[in-house]
């Protein structure tokens, strides 16, 4: 039995991304006691640079990209799964040490699988994605640490991409006022939908700035990086805190200690590729309680396998709003 893949090889210099057709066999090479019908994955910036060839993500070639997946239990030796559970996968390494969920079927290890939540539908699922299951990693810690609506403004960097638009809107049904960092001012319409109450040029955050600048934000989550998180940082609230899961504008922070001693603010790193499975199953359950199901359509396209070249370059040159749901059954 054959199922279709994207499949990344690189030799030498040089470098192929092609759509193949593997067999179970070849799957089973990859370590796993489960094999899963995808029936969703994702396009994230993640798979975005694997399948451009436009970062160091790939550690082993030839590789599967996808690093999110949703699918159907069909063999299993695991205890953690029973054959026609339906479950999720984020992260584990899958599209950089393992071969991920671009593909019509997925060989993985049980305990990397959590079920898929009753309130979620496969497809809702993977609009949510690893972008959103992040997002919710960088949201709980702002609860958990007593920032309420009454502290003050939230900023959220990278406004329009997967994370910043789910984390807008968890933060909006929570009753938090949001401000948006976007360089992507045409595209204030589509972030006031989320619940966006007020908006900054991104560009503003960009260069060095002061160690110490006017106090704006309860709390931020940021995407960025670099300069910016340093800005961010030094313009968050005396008791605030920022989370940051990204490094899309650098993995430098050229910041100084000021903000952490002078004004006691905290500086939380999420990671949502090794997480624990109990931490992984209660930020999908926060999901499902807090997301309307009307406004993860709003957010999303559907795309085939056969699309995602050419999607996942206009995710390197920053052409796109939302999320890239691929159907594995087209």
């Amino acid at each position: 039995m054959l199922c279709k893949a994207i499949v990344l090889e690189k030799n030498s210099d040089a470098f192929s991304c092609h759509i193949r057709n593997i067999s179970e066999a070849t799957l089973r090479q990859q370590p796993g006691d489960t094999l899963i019908q995808v029936q969703y994955s994702s396009l994230n910036y993640k798979d975005a640079l694997a399948i451009t060839n436009s970062g160091p993500v790939v550690r082993q070639w030839p590789m599967v990209p996808g690093i999110d997946g949703v699918g159907t239990v069909i063999q299993t030796n695991s205890n953690h799964v029973q054959i026609g559970d339906s479950v999720i996968l984020n992260g584990w390494g899958c599209g950089e040490t393992h071969w991920g969920c671009l593909s019509q079927q997925a060989h993985l290890k049980g305990e990397w699988l959590i079920p898929l939540p009753k309130e979620l539908s496969p497809k809702q699922a993977m609009i949510i994605g690893t972008a959103g299951y992040t997002a919710a990693l960088c949201v709980q810690p702002i609860i958990e640490y007593g920032i309420t609506p009454e502290h003050g403004e939230i900023l959220v960097t990278g406004a329009t991409g997967g994370v910043g638009s789910v984390a807008i809107m968890l933060l909006n049904q929570l009753g938090y006022s949001i401000t948006a960092a976007t360089s992507k001012i045409n595209h204030t319409d589509y972030l006031q939908q989320l619940g966006v109450h007020h908006f900054i040029d991104s560009q503003t955050l960009f260069s060095a700035g002061k160690p110490l600048q006017k106090e704006q934000w309860a709390a931020a989550i940021d995407v960025l990086g670099s300069h910016p998180l340093a800005n961010i940082c030094a313009q968050t609230q005396y008791g605030g805190i920022v989370t940051t899961c990204g490094l899309a504008h650098g993995m430098d922070f050229p910041a100084t200690v000021a903000p952490f001693i002078l004004r006691g603010i905290t500086l939380a790193g999420i990671d949502s590729v090794m997480a624990s499975r109990a931490k992984r199953i209660a930020a999908w359950e926060f999901l499902a309680k807090l997301l309307n199901p009307e406004q993860l359509e709003h957010i999303a396209q559907t795309i085939s396998l056969d699309q995602c070249p050419d999607i996942a370059k206009q995710i390197i040159n920053g052409n796109i709003k939302g999320r890239f749901i691929v159907d594995l059954n087209q």
